[in-house]
């Protein structure tokens, strides 16, 4: 569903893509799709392409009815700005451990630089896009993880009432990661992590994940063990036995909890694929993993 293709195929190979859409179409429209966008999903291809391409899907699934919400990461920039400032990024099963400067760097990129380039390249095709972060109108309320994590949060919980008064006035909400305690403290707080909350907090149709791979794999070495389908408990056990490890934990952690909690679907995508929102929405085979509640 590229562009390339779209414009070298007949006319009637472009109504078939068209009429496949359609029942996804109508299954989905006025529902919430919240799409976690992370920094690695850009690996591989220019981030002004990719981004591109993404707010494409983007603006396309709010043009047909859809409620799209944008939660983004931005670990790869962070780490870039930390390096060229002379620190050290040490991880911890996956999470930053952040100290206060380190907490600093990241609302200032989350917030100052990733939020704005999301933003403006959504409302390159209209007035659409509003950014705002998790401690913007108490969206997010978090507590410290670990001591040894520095200002590394949990999510305490969500108000997602800025969150629903855009998506009312038919705008699509663009969330930097950071969230804040009671006294004003920020913290920074792992971006798969706030995306699954918030999905619960809006009931969310879908949670989409976007990131550097393909999906998630029963064998990590072998790409022909691609799941196409899982389930919370499934991935329980992958989780336990090691085979999947490191910063995949927060994504599908996230995936097991939301889908336990309410949301219809999570799904594990490669964002370097051109259009992969759309292929995975909008067409019989879809693409990735799909985590979903069991019995189907």
């Amino acid at each position: 569903m590229s562009g390339n293709i779209v414009t070298s195929s007949t006319p009637a190979l472009k109504a078939d893509v068209l009429l496949e859409a359609l029942p996804y179409i109508r299954r989905f429209v006025g529902r919430t799709v919240v799409v976690k966008y992370g920094g690695n999903a850009l690996a591989g291809s220019s981030d002004g392409d990719a981004l591109s391409l993404f707010a494409q899907d983007i603006v396309l699934m709010h043009a047909v009815g859809m409620k799209p919400v944008v939660v983004h990461g931005g670990g790869p920039q962070i780490s870039a700005l930390m390096t060229r400032l002379g620190k050290v990024t040490e991880f911890r099963n996956g999470l930053r451990v952040t100290d206060a400067e380190t907490v600093d760097i990241a609302r200032m990129v989350l917030v100052g630089q990733v939020n704005p380039q999301i933003v403006a390249a959504i409302n390159v095709h209209g007035p659409l896009a509003v950014g705002v972060s998790g401690a913007d109108a108490g969206l997010i309320v978090a507590a410290p993880r670990d001591a040894d994590l520095g200002f590394v949060g949990d999510v305490t919980s969500v108000n997602p009432s800025i969150v629903n008064r855009l998506l009312n006035e038919d705008l699509i909400p663009v969330i930097a990661t950071i969230g804040s305690d009671a006294s004003g403290q920020a913290y920074n707080i792992n971006a798969d992590t706030v995306a699954g909350a918030i999905a619960e907090a809006l009931g969310a149709e879908k949670l989409v994940y976007l990131t550097d791979i393909e999906g998630l794999r029963r064998v990590v070495s072998d790409a022909a063990s691609l799941i196409r389908q899982t389930t919370p408990d499934e991935l329980d056990a992958l989780m336990a036995d090691g085979t999947i490890a490191g910063g995949m934990i927060p994504k599908v952690e996230s995936c097991v909890k939301a889908v336990r909690n309410g949301v219809g679907r999570a799904h594990i995508l490669d964002g370097r694929i051109p259009h992969v929102l759309l292929l995975e929405v909008f067409t019989d085979d879809g693409i990735g993993t799909m985590v979903h509640g069991g019995g189907e």
